[in-house]
């Protein structure tokens, strides 16, 4: 039975865009593995809060991580 974390800052994702990680982490479970670990397969949305995530010793806020994602510096 798979259980697969994803941790995300706070802030960041919608409730629908959460949903959406959590379906198509599993459906590419199911594609690997087959149909039959659907019910059996955990996806958990961990969110951490905004600065208490670092890259390279600089703490990400979760602004920084929604610009990065609309390609702004």
């Amino acid at each position: 039975m798979p259980l697969i974390d994803i941790n995300v800052i706070e802030g960041v994702f919608t409730p629908e865009q959460k949903q959406s990680l959590i379906t198509n982490v599993t459906d590419a479970v199911v594609a690997i593995e087959g149909e039959n670990l659907r019910s059996v397969t955990w996806v958990r949305v961990l969110e951490v809060k905004s600065g208490d995530w670092a890259i390279g010793g600089q703490p990400l806020q979760s602004g920084d991580v929604q610009n990065m994602a609309r390609g702004a510096a």
